[in-house]
C-alpha cells in the first residue's frame, strides 16, 4: 500500500485519537505492526499554535518515516497555512480531520461537521493540497447522519482535489461511537475512487479485522479503541491475515516490560506530576479484564509518584494474578474480551 511515494510495511495504521496517540505510543504501536500511524489532531487556528499541548503534540523528533500529521479546522486559509507549518516542522504526510464528532471540534464547524458541507469540503481540500509538495490524506465518516450518508460523494470530492488516501468510519456524524458500523459506505467508497482507503470502527479482533477487508474491498485497515491498552493488536492482525490463525496473548513478562516503557516515557516527557494523571488512563486500559486487577487499579490511581506506580506494577505482575493469568493463557488462548483484547 502506497501514499504518494511512500509504501507503507503493511496496510494497518493506528487511528489519531486525541490525548492517547502521542508519539510514544505510536511509536510503541509501530515496534508492535503497525505499518502507519498519525499524530493526534493539532487544531489550524494559528492563536493555538503555541501553547503547551499543542507543542507537544507537535515534537515529531526522532519519529519513523512517513512522519504523518493530523490537522483540523474549517477555514481553507488557515488550514493550507497550518499544512505548511507543520510541513516545515518535519510532517511527510498532512491528514484532515474530517471524521470527528466531538462537540467542540463540530461545534467549530470542524471535523464531520463538514460533510454537510460539501462545498466548503472541497475548498479546504483544494487550498491543502495546492499548499504543501507533500501527500494530502483524508479521514471522514460516511456522512453527517443515517439518514444522508454522502460519503462516496466526499470520496469523490477528495480524489478530484488531489487527496492521495482515505480513512472511512463506518458510522455517521450523528451516530458518534455508539450502534452497528455500517460497512456498506466503505465498501461503494473503495468501489467509487481509485485512491487507497483504510476502513475504520470497531475492528477489534483478529477475525474482525478479516471480516471488515472482506466486506468493503478496502485496502487496509486503521484500528483506534481496540488498540488503547492493546497495541499487540497489530501483530496479531498482521499474523491471522497471513496464516489464518492466532498468535498466542502476549505473556505477563511482556505486558509489564511494554507498560514500564510506556509509562517511563510518559513521566520523562510530561513531567512526573502530569504523567502520573495521563499514565493513569493507559494503566486502567492495560489491566482492562486482567485476572484480579481491580485492586491493583485502584491502588495504581490514587499513586504519587513514577517510583509507586512501577513499584505497584511490578507487585501485581509478580502476585498471584500472574499465576492466575498464565492459567488463563494456558487453558484458552483464543480467548478475548468484548472489546476485542485478549486476555492475557
Amino acid at each position: 500500500m502506497h501514499i504518494g511515494p511512500y509504501q507503507l510495511d503493511n496496510p494497518l495504521a493506528l487511528a489519531p485519537m486525541v490525548g492517547v496517540t502521542d508519539k510514544f505510543f505510536r511509536r510503541l504501536c509501530r515496534d508492535l505492526g503497525a505499518g502507519y500511524v498519525v499524530s493526534e489532531m493539532l487544531a489550524a487556528d494559528p492563536a493555538l499554535r503555541d501553547t503547551h499541548v499543542a507543542r507537544l503534540r507537535g515534537d515529531f523528533a526522532g519519529e519513523a518515516s512517513p512522519v504523518a500529521v493530523q490537522i483540523a479546522g474549517s477555514e481553507p486559509a488557515w488550514m493550507a497555512e497550518a499544512a505548511r507549518y507543520n510541513v516545515q516542522r518535519g510532517a511527510e504526510i498532512i491528514d484532515i480531520n474530517m471524521g470527528c464528532p466531538a462537540k467542540k471540534v463540530c461545534n467549530k464547524l470542524a471535523g464531520s461537521a463538514l460533510l454537510a458541507q460539501p462545498d466548503q469540503v472541497r475548498a479546504i481540500l483544494e487550498a491543502v493540497v495546492a499548499a504543501v509538495d507533500v501527500p494530502v490524506t483524508l479521514k471522514i465518516r460516511t456522512g453527517p447522519n443515517p439518514r444522508e450518508r454522502n460519503g462516496v460523494e466526499i470520496a469523490r470530492l477528495a480524489e478530484d482535489a488531489g487527496v492521495a488516501a482515505l480513512a472511512v468510519h463506518g458510522r455517521t456524524r450523528s451516530d458518534r461511537f455508539t450502534g452497528e458500523v455500517e460497512y456498506a459506505t466503505i465498501r461503494a467508497i473503495c468501489a467509487a475512487v481509485d485512491l487507497p482507503v483504510f476502513a475504520n470502527g470497531d475492528i477489534g479482533s483478529p477475525e474482525k479485522a478479516a471480516e471488515v477487508l472482506e466486506l468493503t474491498g478496502a485496502d487496509g485497515l486503521m484500528i483506534g479503541r481496540a488498540a488503547q491498552g492493546n497495541p499487540w493488536i497489530f501483530r496479531e492482525v498482521r499474523h491471522y491475515l497471513a496464516h489464518g490463525e492466532r498468535l498466542p496473548p502476549p505473556a505477563p513478562e511482556e505486558v509489564l516490560a511494554v507498560m514500564e516503557r510506556h509509562l517511563a516515557q510518559l513521566h520523562r516527557c510530561y513531567g512526573e506530576a502530569v504523567g502520573l494523571r495521563v499514565a493513569r488512563t493507559h494503566i486502567a486500559w492495560y489491566l482492562d479484564g486482567r485476572p484480579g486487577a481491580e485492586q491493583a487499579r485502584r491502588l495504581l490511581m490514587r499513586a504519587e509518584s513514577a517510583a509507586e506506580q512501577f513499584a505497584l506494577l511490578r507487585g501485581y505482575f509478580a502476585g498471584p494474578s500472574r499465576d492466575s493469568a498464565r492459567q488463563a493463557t494456558a487453558g484458552d488462548g483464543q480467548a478475548a474480551h468484548s472489546d476485542g483484547r485478549l486476555a492475557a
